[in-house]
């Protein structure tokens, strides 16, 4: 028993006399507790000459509280008496005293008032003895305890998960094809409802891209036919509630937020919106406005850049998730246009509604069915269909001069989250770049310092192909290292499958932080209604578990064949070349990228530059 590893007090103390030990020093710590306990022993201990005897002519015996006068300092400045007199003097204020101050000074015996301060002061130092005796006391008793076999770390092994049962919302369907979701949570008075309604950006005119932008944003601040965008702020700031509206690429959306009890008013006013916008021209021509800010400033930020040349990339230019709004497509639409849209797609027939909160199901579904059984359906809301086809590899660059780091990313089309492949997929992706314990953060950074950020995988969309996206960022110098370090693991990643240890890790992962994506009602409820939007089945939310603990590393080698192809690959680069360590063309040929913003039309800016208020 020479080393550290295998020395145990246990193995040189018998048991009858740690026990006999043990006996001792608590009767020790007893007589000691009682001793420190002394108030004479207090005083002694807090370094005073005397014991501190409590006047009984002060009027308060608790030593956070002030007594009411300081006879002598009160006669020397003729003033009332203080407990804090130069504070007080220096703020011009009434003197009081400030128990919750003094007792968060890193000095509060000096702050108390009156004999109760030294009180305090020599018990707060015989707590800290006893504090200290405390600790040495277990320290002692646990160097006396059995001696106990450690488990390490990585042999220690996790019970298995609890069942995954989340609230189910109740499903209604309306006989005008309205789909009502409501999902019940008592936890705060509060109700949150969204309706998403079928229609998006994708289906805008080219011609006027950024349509649904401004539709998203007028429908809320142009008000109803009653009420003025601004009115309807005032009345909602002076009940803490909110009506929002939104737009995405396939939908767009009106929200509510209140109190439980503000519940009736506020859905008064939301059915009015939903039902009589109004588009006032001043609130279209000010949204106007701030797109031109954003048109102007879009090549500021590289995170900017690199999303929207991403999607050009990998969808083409004329896709309709990859087309960008520029001046003149802002400037030609109407507010005829946003009334167009209200009129074309916002039917019941076209709306998935959601609602959760702090009330009675039985209740809220009688007055969701008196709010909307009568609306009449309208046309079903048509899907465009949009061809898909690979990115051309290569290399793509895009110059910032401004910039002393590269952002690399190695792009191709993903799949749908329907596909059979996707919880393979998702394994796959975890593996290989998705978070501290991949290959390619392992690799790439902690190993070859080459990257700030690494990670990525195949990406997979609800309704249409994902964006598969390797990304990382390097220092300018190292950019065409971390194109080939990339290629390099896309290499390993093909001939060496995932470990058992891999696999293990990347299903815990997964797993471990799949629950906290759904820990409150409200969101499963809007996972719920995207199940339903899409058209999936509502119990996807449930098989996920299920799906990914099936996953086997055979099934991660052949998604990784499958979907991942070097080759296929095109390589976009945003970056400062004159700090490039090797020239791109050392890879192959490259294609450089204008960014420029077009112009606006002649006369839309006026005398003020683009951006400019």
């Amino acid at each position: 028993m020479s080393t550290r590893e295998n020395y145990s007090p246990t193995a040189v103390i018998p048991s009858d006399a740690r026990a006999d030990v043990a006996r001792f020093v608590i009767g020790i710590a007893e007589k000691t507790s009682a001793i420190l306990s002394d108030e004479r022993t207090s005083a002694i201990l807090s370094d005073k000459k005397t014991p501190v005897i409590l006047s009984e002519r002060s009027e308060s015996k608790d030593p956070y509280t002030c007594p009411r006068s300081h006879p002598a300092r009160s006669a020397r400045e003729n003033t009332p008496p203080l407990c804090h007199p130069e504070p007080a003097s220096r703020a011009n204020i009434s003197p009081i005293c400030h128990p919750e101050r003094s007792a968060r000074s890193a000095f509060p015996s000096r702050l108390f008032c009156g004999t109760g301060g030294r009180a305090a002061e020599g018990s707060a130092v015989s707590s800290q003895w006893r504090k200290i005796f405390v600790v040495a006391l277990l320290c002692l008793l646990t160097a006396l305890a059995p001696a106990q076999q450690i488990t390490p770390w990585n042999k220690i092994q996790a019970p298995p998960l609890p069942a995954f049962t989340p609230p189910q919302p109740t499903r209604v369907q309306l006989s005008n094809g309205m789909v009502i979701f409501l999902q019940p949570d008592h936890e705060l008075p509060l109700i949150t409802a969204t309706a998403r309604i079928r229609g998006g950006s994708i289906s805008e005119p080219a011609n006027k891209t950024g349509l649904t932008d401004l539709y998203g944003e007028v429908w809320r601040t142009g008000g109803t036919k009653t009420k003025t965008g601004d009115q309807m702020d005032d009345f909602l700031e002076a009940h803490a509630a909110k009506i929002e509206t939104d737009n995405q690429s396939d939908s767009t959306s009106i929200s509510l937020d209140c109190l439980k009890n503000d519940f009736d008013a506020v859905f008064a006013m939301y059915l009015d919106l939903l039902h009589s916008p109004e588009f006032r021209d001043d609130k279209l021509q000010l949204s106007k406005a701030q797109m031109y800010t954003l048109i102007a400033r879009r090549n500021d930020d590289v995170g900017s850049i690199v999303h929207r040349q991403s999607l050009i990339i990998a969808f083409g230019k004329d896709n309709p998730y990859s087309r960008v709004p520029e001046y003149a497509t802002v400037a030609a639409v109407t507010r005829q246009d946003l009334l167009n849209w209200h009129q074309q797609y916002v039917y019941p027939n076209n709306i998935v509604f959601g609602i959760t909160g702090d009330f009675d199901p039985t209740a809220m579904e009688a007055k969701l069915r008196q709010a909307f059984e009568s609306w009449q359906k309208g046309p079903a809301a048509q899907t465009p269909d949009i061809k898909f086809t690979e990115p051309k590899p290569g290399i793509y660059f895009v110059r910032k001069a401004d910039v002393n780091q590269s952002s690399i990313n190695l792009l191709d089309l993903g799949i749908e989250r329907s596909n059979p492949d996707y919880f393979a997929v998702t394994v796959m992706n975890e593996v290989f770049g998705g978070g501290f314990s991949s290959r390619l953060f392992n690799k790439l950074r902690s190993e070859k310092g080459l990257a700030y950020d690494v990670g990525g995988g195949v990406g997979s969309g609800w309704d249409h192909p994902g964006l598969t996206n390797f990304e990382m960022q390097t220092k300018s110098a190292t950019t065409v290292e971390g194109i080939q370090g990339l290629d390099d693991e896309i290499d390993d990643l093909m001939k060496n499958p995932a470990t058992p240890e891999e696999l293990k890790r990347a299903k815990d992962d997964i797993l471990n932080s799949f629950i906290f994506r759904f820990d409150t009602p409200e969101k499963v409820l809007r996972e719920k209604m995207a199940y339903e939007f899409y058209h999936y089945p509502l119990d996807f939310l449930e098989r996920y578990r299920t799906e990914v603990e099936k996953v086997t590393a055979d099934d991660v080698a052949r998604v990784a064949h499958k979907y991942v192809h070097k080759d296929r690959l095109a390589v976009l680069v945003v970056g400062n070349d004159a700090e490039f360590g090797k020239g791109l063309s050392t890879l192959g040929p490259v294609q450089n990228i204008d960014i420029t913003i077009p112009p606006p039309p002649p006369g839309l800016m006026g005398e003020r530059g683009p951006g400019e208020p």
